[in-house]
């Protein structure tokens, strides 16, 4: 199962006319990067001399962005708070492309902010600042109705669900009702220890620990071949079946993907990364690539293996990144 370069060049175009929306928790990652030189004498932690800052869309944010440098059109939608960084992340998200309408500011809400802090390349420590997001009755139904509205416009939609209180039951309920209404594929990356009924969704993209955490399964280690990995098997069966989903993406790290769809054998997609400098953001490039191929026309196998490819284009950066049909391309010829 290896899908042509020309293949490859003609979902890439078909990109151009996609439309996604992807819903769900909106961060900000900021970057601080710096160099040690000694140890602390306060503590045995070492003294980052910092050198340069960044900050860029994370989490739900990131995916619209990866949607958008693959070439298609990205809308967002979800929850922020009416303070400075969430100013900036809906800057941000405009400066990518992104259309921001349903990127709502409440309020007694706070924005998410991840900072990692990167010495010589290697990351040191990450900062959380976060507080849960709470509904009120009235956010919740203005949410509701201009999502309705988005989903109108929508030719895919992905549930980016961190378990930050921006995916709710009625959240998921209004998607998958207008997504089968309208025949457009529904991803989801999901989050271990969420229980949302989310039957019928088109594809879930959980990674190994996710998978096996969610089917209520321990990790007895993890075996060479996935297709002989009993334990993995049985949670993606587990999965299938609670889920009723028509397709199902483990992502294997260095691994590659384990698929799977109903009334069919699973398959074995290895991984196309050639150094890994970073896996911040990969799941969020193989559910934005895997949709948006979806979207164009493409088949689950299809958009598996470009979702891989991009995936492995990223893992060679440093910090949360995207991949360009450039890029995707660059990274299909012979080496």
């Amino acid at each position: 199962m290896n899908i042509t370069r020309k293949r490859v060049v003609a979902l890439l175009d078909a990109f151009k006319h996609q439309r996604i929306l992807v819903v769900g928790d909106l961060m900000l990652d900021r970057f601080v990067y710096g160099h040690v030189t000694r140890i602390s004498p306060e503590a045995p932690v070492p003294v980052v001399r910092v050198s340069r800052e960044t900050s860029m869309p994370g989490g739900a944010s990131n995916v619209a962005c990866n949607i958008r440098t693959l070439g298609a059109s990205a809308s967002i939608a979800g929850l922020l708070g009416k303070d400075p960084e969430g100013v900036e992340l809906r800057w941000l998200l405009k400066q990518a492309g992104a259309e921001t309408e349903c990127a709502l500011m409440f309020a007694g809400a706070r924005t998410i902010v991840k900072e990692r802090i990167i010495a010589e390349q290697q990351q040191v420590v990450r900062v959380d600042f976060e507080k849960p997001a709470e509904w009120t009755p009235r956010q919740q139904e203005k949410f509701l109705a201009m999502l309705a509205l988005e989903l109108e416009k929508a030719d895919g939609v992905i549930i980016e669900d961190y378990g930050k209180g921006a995916i709710a039951q009625p959240v998921v309920d209004l998607i998958l009702s207008a997504a089968a209404k309208r025949g457009i594929p529904v991803g989801l990356d999901p989050k271990e220890g969420r229980e949302l009924d989310i039957r019928g969704i088109t594809v879930a993209t959980p990674n190994r620990k996710e998978a096996l955490a969610i089917a209520g399964l321990s990790e007895p280690g993890v075996r060479e071949n996935p297709l002989t990995d009993k334990t993995l098997l049985r949670a993606g069966a587990i999965l299938m079946e609670k889920w009723e989903a028509k397709h199902l993406a483990i992502t294997l790290g260095p691994q590659g993907v384990l698929l799977l769809t109903a009334g069919r054998p699973p398959q074995h997609v290895q991984t196309r990364a050639r150094e890994v400098y970073d896996v911040s953001g990969a799941g969020d490039t193989v559910i934005a690539a895997c949709v948006t191929a979806l979207a164009a026309g493409a088949t689950f196998g299809e958009a598996v293996q470009l979702a891989n490819i991009a995936a492995g284009v990223v893992v060679g950066k440093l910090g949360t990144a995207s991949c360009t049909p450039g890029e995707l391309l660059a990274s299909m010829r012979p080496r």
